[in-house]
C-alpha cells in the first residue's frame, strides 16, 4: 500500500491510497498527518485506519505528477515540528566513495580514513542480534521543515555553497506519538541534496555540505521495507539523460540494520516529542559525484525504484555566487 498526497482540483491537499495500479483519494482525512495521529490514538495500525474510510474518486498520479500537484507524502502543520536528518557510511560500498574523498596513500590500518573506520565499525557490529544495540552510525542533520522540498519542486543550492548533487536514498518516516513512542509511518524515496566540493575539503565539513534542501515521495510505502531494493538514479540535462546508475538498499545492501539506525536516533529525548515528525535518510552509495559529474543549474534528478510508486523528479536550481557577510543586528 502507498500513501501520497496531493493538490486537488481546489487547491488543498487530499490524501490518495493507492493499492496496485489503482489510486484513489482518501475520504474524511485532510493530511497524512491526521490520519497518522487518528491511527495513533485510536490504538489502530495505520493500514486499519484506512481501510476505515470511504475511497473517493480515483486519480492518475503520474498526470498530477506532470501538472506539478503532488506534495510531500507526510508534512507537518508547523514546519519547526518536522525533522531531516540522516545517516551515513551505512551501505555496503558507501565507505568506497567517501573514502574517496578523504583518502589517504598509506595501506596500514592505522592511517585508514575516519570514513573508512566508522564503515568497519558497522560492518564489525551494525548488525547486533535483536534487543540489543550495536555500533552507532554516523549522522547528520539537515533542517525542519522548512528545508523539505516537494515532488517537482527546485532543490535549491545557495549562493555561498561550492557545489550541489544529488544522493538517492530511502527515508524512514515517523510521526512522535503523544506518550513520546515513536511510529513509524513508512518509507519513501528521498533525494538527499549535498555538497560534495565542500565536504572533500575536509571531512569535518560534512555537517555543513548536509545543510541543504531535501526531498522525499511523492509516495510513502506502509508496511515493511523489503530486504532488497533496487533503484534508478538519473540525471538529465536539456532533456537527454546525462548520467544514470542504480542504487541498492534495504538491510541485505546494508552494514547495519534499521532497528539498530532507528535505535541511535530516538534514543535521544530530543527526538521523541510528542506530535514531531521526522524524515531520516538511510545512506547510500551512489552518487554522481564519484563519476566526475558536476551538476549545473536546470539539471533534473530522477529517482525510482519498484515498489515505490512514481519516480522522484525535482530540478536543481543554483543561486548567483555571493560571498557577501551575512548581516547580524544588533539590539
Amino acid at each position: 500500500m502507498l500513501l501520497s498526497q496531493i493538490l486537488d482540483t481546489e487547491g488543498n491537499c487530499a490524501v490518495v491510497v493507492r493499492n496496485g495500479s489503482e489510486a484513489g483519494i482518501l475520504k474524511g482525512v485532510s493530511s497524512t498527518y491526521q490520519l497518522v495521529m487518528n491511527a495513533i490514538g485510536s490504538g489502530q495500525c495505520l493500514a486499519e485506519s484506512i481501510r476505515s474510510h470511504e475511497l473517493g474518486p480515483a486519480v492518475d498520479l503520474e498526470k498530477l505528477s506532470e501538472d506539478g500537484r503532488l506534495l510531500l507524502p507526510l508534512h507537518h502543520p508547523d514546519p519547526a515540528h518536522m525533522h531531516l536528518t540522516g545517516t551515513g557510511l551505512t551501505h555496503l560500498g558507501s565507505a568506497a566513495t567517501r573514502d574517496a574523498m578523504h583518502a589517504k596513500t598509506e595501506t596500514d590500518e592505522t592511517q585508514l580514513t575516519d570514513s573508512m573506520k566508522m564503515f568497519r565499525m558497522g560492518l564489525k557490529n551494525g548488525k547486533p542480534t535483536n534487543g540489543h544495540a550495536g555500533v552507532q552510525p554516523e549522522w547528520f542533520y539537515k533542517g525542519n521543515g522548512t528545508s523539505a522540498v516537494a515532488p517537482g519542486s527546485d532543490l535549491v543550492s545557495p549562493g555561498f555553497c561550492d557545489d550541489g548533487g544529488e544522493e538517492p536514498e530511502i527515508a524512514g518516516i515517523y510521526v512522535i506519538g503523544p506518550d513520546g513512542t515513536p511510529h513509524r509511518v513508512g518509507f519513501a524515496l528521498a533525494n538527499e541534496f549535498s555538497d560534495h566540493v565542500m565536504e572533500r575539503q575536509n571531512y569535518l565539513y560534512l555537517a555543513h555540505s548536509k545543510l541543504r534542501p531535501a526531498s522525499f515521495g511523492p509516495e510513502m510505502l506502509v508496511g515493511d521495507l523489503p530486504d532488497h531494493v533496487e533503484g534508478t538514479s538519473r540525471l538529465i540535462r536539456d532533456g537527454s539523460v546525462l548520467w544514470q546508475k542504480p542504487f541498492l538498499s534495504g538491510e541485505s545492501n546494508m552494514s547495519h540494520t534499521l532497528a539498530n539506525l532507528e535505535h541511535h536516533h530516538f534514543k535521544y529525548d530530543l527526538f521523541c516529542q510528542p506530535g514531531d515528525v521526522h524524515v531520516h535518510m538511510f545512506g547510500t552509495a551512489t552518487l554522481s559525484f564519484a563519476d566526475g559529474i558536476s551538476c549545473i543549474d536546470g539539471d533534473v534528478v530522477e529517482i525510482a525504484a519498484k515498489g515505490f510508486g512514481v519516480p522522484l523528479k525535482n530540478r536543481l536550481t543554483f543561486e548567483v555566487r555571493d560571498s557577501g557577510m551575512t548581516s547580524v543586528r544588533v539590539l
